[in-house]
């Protein structure tokens, strides 16, 4: 790794039996590699003498100076003397790479040639499965680095080679994150498929609860991108975050919990915004987020333009940085657009344009036009004269219930004749 003098520490999940062989073999580790050696800690050296031995978790602090020696040679040197099995070694191999990776202010390329290396180790040993896992993580590393098209390169050849050894647990992930990749690349056909893949075999094995919250999540995020069906995306992603706060993965459920939220103010139903953080499972979730939800919220209950685009401006990071919400924030602003409007011109029966622009504070054109497309789409009933720069609105007559029913009637009569007329023809 080409990293500047820095340290590597990773935490990793050992057995308790590999924990004593690395006590043991302590002074011939140091000798060896030059590293510094795991500092175990002396509750573990007690429960060996008490014969424990159940698997545990212990924290084994790697020093690694990058300058002098790659992450490969690291492998080759040190995680082989620890005479363990393969499984063993693959299992600490994946464990390092991904405590590594967790690591915050680490270089995007950094990783990647981290987890390249390792996969080269892997190819080497001739262990495949871990060298499928890595490229896997690898994948979702990518997705993270927003890197798509290398994650789609890398996933289109890895799928076929899971379906061929029917790994599926590992072939549910990699299409998953395939789907992801596609979504943002804004091929939702695609990522319908990609996921639709992973959910039927999913529907054949076991999967984590984590691992179905996450199928759940995409599967909200597409309802809403492709198909706009927020009431269905809704359900998943309430699905998404009781399965990510059974398993105490707060981000996860944070996120999802958003996405609730930000399907009620798709629904033009954000009176209910309050009534949903106030449940039981809520209630323990705060932060930036929601208070942007929040903020989106009320300004959609006020149909104050304003307001929404105050909210998005203080609360950028969390709006405009977030994937799922971008892409809704276009139909997000034409709707608070039509909602100001139509709260601007409610009161009158004759609106002079030019005064409506000044009060919203968009161009003379915009306001035209989403007036005249207001009025086709008859979600304000009247007529533009351009001539006098005016719309005039006309008060919506209500529906004669006595009119349709009657008409109801005529038609269920005549339904009645027919049947007579064809009941007669039979008898002759």
């Amino acid at each position: 790794m080409t990293d500047d003098s820095n340290i590597w520490r990773g935490i990793v999940v050992v057995d308790v039996d590999l924990v004593w062989g690395a006590l043991d073999r302590r002074k011939s580790f140091e000798q060896t590699s030059g590293l510094a050696a795991p500092r175990l800690s002396k509750n573990l050296n007690r429960r060996r003498h008490r014969g424990a031995n159940v698997r545990e978790i212990a924290a084994m602090d790697m020093e690694v100076d990058c300058q002098t020696e790659s992450l490969r040679d690291m492998f080759e040197k040190n995680l082989l003397d620890f005479s363990m099995g393969k499984a063993k070694a693959a299992k600490l191999v994946r464990d390092l790479v991904n405590s590594s990776l967790a690591e915050e202010g680490r270089d995007g390329d950094a990783k990647v040639s981290l987890v390249m290396e390792a996969i080269q180790w892997a190819e080497q040993q001739n262990l495949a499965f871990l060298r499928q896992s890595l490229q896997a993580r690898l994948i979702r590393l990518y997705n993270d680095l927003q890197r798509f098209t290398s994650a789609l390169e890398l996933s289109t050849s890895l799928v076929k080679e899971l379906k061929k050894v029917d790994d599926k647990d590992l072939l549910v992930e990699v299409q998953l994150e395939e789907s992801k990749s596609y979504y943002s690349l804004t091929n939702v056909a695609k990522a319908h498929s990609s996921l639709t893949s992973a959910r039927t075999v999913a529907n054949g094995i076991y999967m984590p609860p984590r691992m179905q919250a996450a199928l759940d999540m995409q599967s909200g995020v597409l309802h809403a991108a492709g198909e706009r069906d927020f009431k269905t995306a809704f359900s998943y992603f309430f699905e998404a975050f009781e399965g990510y706060d059974s398993v105490e993965e707060k981000p996860d459920a944070l996120r999802a919990l958003k996405y609730m939220l930000l399907c009620k103010v798709m629904l033009d139903i954000p009176e209910e915004v309050q009534s949903l953080l106030s449940q039981k499972l809520a209630l323990k979730y705060n932060g930036p987020e929601l208070e942007a939800m929040t903020a989106i919220a009320s300004a959609a209950k006020k149909r104050s333009l304003a307001e929404f685009n105050e909210a998005f401006e203080k609360y950028e990071t969390e709006l405009k940085g977030d994937l799922v919400v971008k892409k809704h924030f276009s139909s997000l602003s034409e709707t608070m657009v039509e909602k100001e409007l139509t709260r601007l011109i409610e009161p009158y029966s004759i609106v002079d344009i030019d005064h409506v622009t000044s009060l919203i504070e968009l161009p003379r054109d915009r306001v035209e036009k989403k007036l005249a497309q207001m009025i086709l789409d008859q979600k304000i009933c009247g007529t533009l004269h351009q001539d006098e720069g005016a719309l005039i609105v006309y008060d919506v007559a209500p529906a004669d219930a006595t009119y349709e029913t009657a008409v109801k009637t005529i038609h269920a009569m005549g339904q009645v004749v027919d049947g007579l007329y064809d009941y007669a023809k039979k008898l002759r």
